[in-house]
């Protein structure tokens, strides 16, 4: 076969155990799930002979490879905060279609909430004082801040509410109400969510992500490797990544985030339309991510995304176009980088395998959904990584 030529799939898909894990190791959850991506596939880790990770080690993956007893011949540690999955599966669909690797594992594993419990580390309310965040950090300019602002700004330009944001957080809730496996199901209502504590204005906790353990796996694979697998291919069928600011200074437009060049990309090279998508995973630390990205990713036009997300319009029952199937980050779990839960999620809709929260695809009940995106975003708003994901 040509190198370059290769067609990639996904062939295995896993989450370590999320939530509340109190009695394991980051690199533990990094291990737990990669057994069971591979036991998904169906696949030795002989196979796998590229590694990608991020966050962990003072070299990451270079430990993380150690720990799991892979020696890797292509390697990527790129991280650009939640976006970083998204951004390294495309790069690994690049390097399997050259003919520079065969079979990709990308691992993420976190104790986040247990660490902040056992007085390990503390919450972050930035990423640092370095560099260009130099000028803002004397500010209080605190992570959460920073999208808040947004936020606030993209009201003030379209007219969007604070009741249009809580339907976010509620509709994930409902989602998440089907997954067994989410941290948080009980049904809440646009006035719990608007009488919550505040946290930054306008954001009060429930417009906020929850904080979890958990971990996650997924392994690409050339199109040869998929006879072999136990599991349906899920075919990568375009990607785009992007970068746009860290100094919020430089931000050229609060109301547009950096998936609107990654989606016009990963479209474009899919060669599908918003349109013909059946469902989507977005990333969504917080409710405005939700909404500001459905509009980068051109499921409704620039300022609509208020009126777009009314009326259960994001729901997996009854919903046009169900987002964050799971439950996503406001509800189901969030470790930190989050961009590969979304992957896992989309793979398992696609294969049919959501269970209660299966969406159905364009022939109706008991046909899975033909296409998918998963759209992440690092920093605040600072990087995006899109996939197009599509089944035989």
């Amino acid at each position: 076969m040509t190198p370059g030529s290769r067609k990639v799939a996904v062939v295995g898909v896993a989450l370590a155990d999320c939530g509340r894990v109190d009695d394991a190791t980051p690199y533990a959850l990094h291990a737990q799930a990669a057994r069971r991506a591979l036991a998904d596939a169906g696949l030795g880790r002989e196979v796998v002979d590229g590694f990608a990770s991020a966050g962990l080690g003072t070299l990451a993956p270079v430990e993380v490879a150690e720990y799991l007893g892979l020696r890797p011949t292509w390697v990527d540690s790129t991280s650009v905060g939640g976006a970083t999955w998204e951004v390294m599966a495309a790069h690994a669909v690049d390097a399997i279609a050259a003919g520079h690797a065969k079979a990709v594992l990308l691992v993420y594993g976190s104790t986040a909430r247990a660490d902040i419990r056992a007085g390990r580390r503390t919450g972050n309310l930035s990423f640092g004082a370095r560099g260009p965040l130099q000028f803002e950090v004397p500010y209080g300019h605190t992570l959460v801040a920073k999208y808040a602002m947004a936020a606030r700004r993209h009201m003030l330009e379209h007219g969007t509410t604070i009741e249009q944001l809580a339907q976010v957080a509620v509709q994930a809730r409902a989602n998440a109400a089907l997954n067994p496996e989410a941290m948080y199901r009980e049904p809440i209502t646009v006035d719990d969510v608007l009488s919550g504590p505040m946290i930054a204005d306008p954001f009060t906790k429930l417009h906020c992500c929850i904080r979890s353990d958990g971990g996650a796996a997924v392994l690409l694979a050339a199109e040869e490797l998929v006879r072999d697998c136990r599991t349906a291919p899920v075919w990568v069928l375009g990607s785009g990544e992007h970068v746009s600011h860290a100094a919020m200074s430089e931000w050229p437009d609060f109301t547009t985030g950096p998936a609107a060049v990654s989606g016009r990309l990963a479209f474009e090279r899919a060669g599908v339309r918003p349109e013909e998508i059946d469902f989507a995973e977005i990333y969504d630390a917080f409710t405005y991510m939700t909404l500001v990205t459905l509009e980068d990713l051109g499921f409704c036009g620039k300022g609509e995304g208020g009126a777009f997300v009314e009326k259960g319009r994001l729901l997996v029952r009854g919903g046009e176009l169900p987002v964050n199937t799971d439950g996503g980050g406001l509800s189901a779990q969030h470790p930190g980088m989050r961009g590969l839960f979304l992957l896992v999620e989309a793979v398992r809709q696609l294969r049919g395998e959501g269970g209660e929260r299966q969406v159905w695809g364009p022939d109706g009940p008991g046909e899975p959904p033909r296409l998918g995106v998963a759209s992440a975003t690092g920093g605040w708003f600072c990087s995006s990584g899109t996939l197009v994901l599509g089944r035989d």
